[in-house]
């Protein structure tokens, strides 16, 4: 997600800095941008000239004092809270009175986060998705203690990006996972149930619903232990029984199964193209 956002703010003509934790991820980051561009230029999409220009654009480093004259921060972290605390913690003693501090958390509520810092009318959810260069829907989060010149200075911030902002209230999971979630947890539910294969409850939602993916493909694309993870904290947020992670999304984290990125989800990604996994359900 970093990455994407990094790609869609240079190529938008922002002056990037890309901070990560060592030179490892650093190199990773910008191997991402680079092929993300291009794949672009393969579809036509983008061409050699635009991503010499973004990458001209753009500066990675693992100093987080490179940051400290930024108009505006976007983290995108683990989704731990206080990981993303401390993070804007010391941003917060480095950065401007000016700087817009911005997380794009998908769960965690802005308010929570920004109570790390003191400048919680400056803090404001910019909640992107992946991949971030295609998806042109932005979550614009606005907390309780959000200024309306904070909130304006992310919308246009967003517009710039080229993307579709979306005002929202700071509650877990925002719009899109509020709804979200629930959907992909109920599709595991019905397969444990028994209901339906993978592959029958994928095409179902794809024929039936117009949907671009089932919700089978939608988690393994995601990262179970991601959803597991967003799942978690919503449930924590509203003891609604809808956001409690299922047994089966349980064993297959621990399993170690994530879904496209580690090979194995509700799909066998080891073959072309992917075989539903025997789950032996």
């Amino acid at each position: 997600m970093g990455a994407g956002i990094a790609q869609a703010c240079a190529q938008s003509g922002y002056r990037t800095i890309v901070r990560e934790v060592n030179d490892t991820s650093c190199d990773k980051a910008r191997a991402a941008i680079e092929k993300s561009f291009d794949k672009a230029i393969e579809r036509g999409k983008a061409t050699v000239d635009a991503k010499a220009d973004a990458l001209a654009h753009l500066e990675f480093t693992t100093d987080i004092g490179a940051l400290a004259n930024a108009g505006i921060i976007i983290e995108a972290v683990v989704e731990s809270l206080d990981v993303k605390r401390q993070l804007f913690a010391e941003l917060d003693a480095r950065c401007p009175a000016e700087t817009i501090f911005a997380s794009n958390t998908s769960s965690l509520t802005i308010t929570e986060i920004a109570a790390a810092t003191k400048r919680a009318d400056r803090f404001v959810g910019l909640h992107f998705f992946n991949p971030v260069p295609v998806m042109t829907l932005v979550e614009v989060v606005r907390a309780l203690r959000t200024s309306d010149a904070t909130v304006d200075r992310a919308v246009a911030f967003a517009k710039s990006l080229g993307k579709e902002p979306i005002l929202a209230k700071d509650n877990s999971g925002f719009v899109v996972n509020l709804l979200l979630v629930p959907y992909m947890i109920d599709a595991i539910r019905a397969l444990e149930s028994g209901i339906a294969s993978i592959a029958d409850i994928d095409t179902g939602m794809r024929l039936g619903a117009g949907h671009p993916m089932g919700p089978f493909t939608l988690l393994d694309f995601v990262g179970l232990d991601t959803v597991y993870k967003i799942a978690e904290i919503m449930f924590t947020e509203y003891r609604e029984a809808r956001y409690a992670p299922p047994p089966l999304l349980k064993r297959m984290v621990l399993a170690g199964w994530y879904g496209k990125k580690s090979g194995m989800g509700f799909y066998n990604y080891a073959v072309t193209p992917p075989v539903p996994n025997d789950l032996g359900i």
